[in-house]
């Protein structure tokens, strides 16, 4: 009787112990894009350049992860900074359609409600992301777009500027040469500009909670208020507590027929896979064997981590409150 006790005390110490361990552990993973980049299209200054925006973007995430902050607070936070930067196709940096205008989509999901939000068109919010968030928490919608959704930013009070503030000389430089050889290469993955650089995050906060964001401005040249994967849920974000959080980046059509990040998340919850095996499942075979380009970032609820891509390179980086940390381009 008194082993039984011993065990059973024993029992109860160790699952306390496991609890606050996973409760006391944060994980946060960006990405800035997949494409087919080349070496000698990545000079060491641009590398660098990079390099340090990711850092920083990990950073900004990691100051809130640290001291007991949301994983949705952590995405918005990273993902602001590269909304920031002219070096990734989102935010001030975002492509131009074939009108010569910048159109912006962007998406959020709670891992713990399973609530989400989403804008897609949009073009004077000066951080998509924000507007994405606040159609989760202040509105009964999932998805809002164009001038509707901008209406709606404006009432949340969110800093609005004029479109002219997306301009970006590289890619306007990028749009002309669009315009002067719009050629089936020039739209394709062989020209790494076209639609390299949507931006995402990803998180599991102290509490065990998940969260997932993407921002995008979509393929330079792109017609008919077309949108890609990066505002639906499920396709380009999707986060559930009982499996993981997932953002992708790449050939958006593909990753919508597929509904790959929702897919991720079901393989873990349905078939017992690990974050690894669903997330490669999806990107190096199903989107590899259709012709699919591009990866996702993912961290399941373990603090796990998850990065594949099936192009030549994936702006991409990861830092966990074991110190672990990494960010890389290539390989």
């Amino acid at each position: 009787m008194k082993t039984l006790f011993r065990f059973f005390v024993l029992f109860l110490l160790l699952t306390l112990h496991l609890q606050l361990f996973a409760q006391g552990s944060y994980a946060l993973v960006i990405h800035g894009g997949s494409g087919n980049i080349s070496r000698e299209w990545m000079s060491p200054e641009r590398e660098a350049a990079y390099l340090a925006k990711l850092s920083e973007a990990l950073e900004a995430g990691e100051a809130i992860l640290k001291t007991g902050g949301s994983s949705m607070d952590a995405v918005v936070a990273a993902i602001m900074i590269l909304e920031d930067s002219p070096l990734f196709n989102a935010g001030k940096g975002a492509v131009f359609n074939f009108e010569g205008r910048n159109e912006l989509d962007a998406s959020i999901m709670d891992g713990k409600t399973l609530q989400a939000g989403a804008v897609a068109g949009i073009t004077n919010i000066k951080n998509p992301i924000t507007a994405a968030r606040k159609v989760m928490e202040n509105s009964p919608h999932v998805m809002l777009t164009g001038r509707g959704a901008e209406h709606f930013a404006f009432e949340e009070g969110l800093e609005a500027v004029d479109p002219s503030y997306f301009f970006d000389q590289a890619r306007w430089d990028q749009y002309r040469e669009f315009l002067r050889d719009n050629t089936p290469q020039l739209r394709g993955d062989t020209y790494p500009d076209m639609k390299m650089g949507t931006v995402g995050a990803v998180a599991l906060d102290m509490e065990g909670n998940l969260a997932a964001a993407t921002s995008t401005g979509g393929m330079t040249g792109k017609r008919f208020g077309r949108i890609g994967d990066s505002p639906i849920i499920g396709a380009g974000t999707y986060a559930n507590n009982q499996a993981c959080a997932v953002s992708a980046t790449g050939h958006g059509e593909y990753f919508i027929r597929n509904v790959i990040a929702y897919d991720i998340a079901a393989q873990m919850m349905y078939a017992g896979k690990s974050l690894h095996e669903a997330a490669n499942d999806n990107v190096m075979q199903k989107l590899k064997e259709q012709g699919g380009n591009g990866g996702i970032i993912a961290v399941d609820r373990q603090g796990n981590v998850a990065m594949p891509f099936n192009t030549t390179g994936m702006f991409r980086g990861y830092i966990k409150s074991t110190g672990e940390t990494e960010v890389k381009i290539f390989e």
